[in-house]
Parts: C-alpha cells; sequence; structure tokens
C-alpha cells in the first residue's frame, strides 16, 4: 500500500493486522531514507538504529517470507520513502495499491506533527510517479484507494478492495483494540496518537479545511497529483 503521510495509512494497516491471516510491515524504507537524504523527521535518530539502512536487504525483505507464517502480507509504504536512488525492481513481485487523501486535509494533519512541510514531504508527486511506473510495466491502472470512501463506507470500500485483491473480505477489519500495537514503527509516540485512541475509522471527513497562504500553495501544488489517480479510485 502505498501513500503519503497522514493518509489513513496506519488505521489501514491496523484493519489489515485485524484480520488475523494478514501479517504487517510499518514503513519497511524509513530508515533506509532518512539514512540516505539526512533529512531532520521527528525521532530520525531512533528510526534510524531500529531500521535496517540498505535499501536492497528491506527490498528482499519485502518479497521473503511472510512473518509468522501468514497468507497475506500487508506492507505499509510511504511513497516519499522511495527516492530515485533506491532499486525498485521488488515491487514487481507485490500487488501494489495506491492509498490517496485529498491534500487539504493532508497538509492540515501533517503540519500538526510537522511544520512547515514542502511538496516533497507530503509525497504526492512521488505517488504519481510510482502509480505511472507501476501502469507502465502492468499495462493498465494499478488499484486506488481513496481515504474519505473508507471512512465514509469502510464495509463497502474495503469489501472492494478484497474483491480486486482477490481475498475474502472479513468483519474484523472494521474495528481493532485502542492503543500500541507490538508492530507500530519506533516513531508511532510522535505520529500515532490519534490512532491509538481509536478503535475504528473514524467519521466521514467532511469539507476540505480552507488553509493559510503557504499552505494554499502546496494545496495547488498536489491536488492535479490527487485528482489524477482519483480518476482511477475503487
Amino acid at each position: 500500500m502505498w501513500s503519503g503521510p497522514r493518509n489513513l495509512s496506519t488505521a489501514m494497516m491496523y484493519s489489515f493486522a485485524a484480520r488475523g491471516d494478514c501479517a504487517v510491515w510499518d514503513e519497511p524504507f524509513y530508515a533506509a531514507y532518512l539514512n540516505a537524504t539526512g533529512i531532520d523527521h521527528p525521532m530520525a535518530a531512533e528510526v534510524i538504529a531500529a531500521g535496517e539502512t540498505d535499501p536492497s536487504k528491506v527490498g528482499g525483505a519485502c518479497l521473503g517470507a511472510i512473518p509468522d507464517d501468514r497468507p497475506l502480507f500487508y506492507q505499509k509504504h510511504m511513497t516519499l520513502h522511495m527516492i530515485p536512488e533506491f532499486d525498485r525492481r521488488f515491487m514487481r513481485g507485490l500487488t501494489n495499491v495506491f492509498l490517496i487523501r485529498h491534500p487539504a486535509h493532508v497538509i492540515a494533519s501533517y503540519s500538526k506533527k510537522r511544520e512547515a512541510p514542502t511538496l516533497a514531504d507530503i509525497g504526492f508527486v512521488q505517488q504519481a510517479q510510482l502509480f505511472d511506473e507501476v501502469a507502465g510495466w502492468m499495462g493498465r491502472a494499478p488499484l486506488v484507494v481513496d481515504s474519505a470512501d473508507v471512512r465514509a463506507k469502510p464495509r463497502q470500500t474495503l469489501g472492494r478492495l478484497c474483491d480486486a485483491l482477490g481475498i475474502p473480505f472479513v468483519d474484523t477489519m472494521l474495528t481493532w483494540t485502542a492503543g500500541p500495537k507490538a508492530y507500530d514503527g519506533v516513531w508511532a509516540p510522535h505520529w500515532y496518537n490519534a490512532v491509538h485512541a481509536s478503535t475504528g475509522f473514524g467519521a466521514p471527513e467532511g469539507e476540505s479545511p480552507i488553509l493559510p497562504g503557504p499552505y494554499r500553495t502546496l494545496e495547488d501544488q498536489a491536488l492535479p497529483h490527487y485528482e489524477r489517480l482519483a480518476a482511477f479510485k475503487l
């Protein structure tokens, strides 16, 4: 599952983990991304220390044995982590799905956790590039899910996604226990407060927030990439 930050991505990971037949991996390339770029993120030192910094090893593990001998493996990937220097051939061995969210909501949420985000920070350009790359070698558009649809109609939207993936939908995907999870990344204390307080998907999002001036410019830059992928959503 390829998304930018603040895209409902952690809740989706919790949903698939709640199936019982699915292992999950929280942002496999985060440590490699920070190590390669030197970008200053909250808890960067802890992320690098806790993760694998060799992207080739991470890609190999994405295709390796599924933890705990589960039949399914949900990998929560951030599009911004897949920098051009990283070998993307491992993606051809995966079923790649793209999770999108309107940029106004993304920016409003992200800026509460890390000030002054740039277009590169929120992952829309990278998501569109990865989408085009996958579509190119597949010969068709890959699956796209809009987080607004998940929140508005979780049962129906997740049902459509499971059908498209060729796996059964199960009701346990709609709820999970509150609090931290053993499979959370080490960065969870900074980023996951809201999802740790949840036991399921939130209420429908409602109208897009009105952003202050600089953030409106950022929204305008990201919006065409979101809209292009939204045309293919389930």
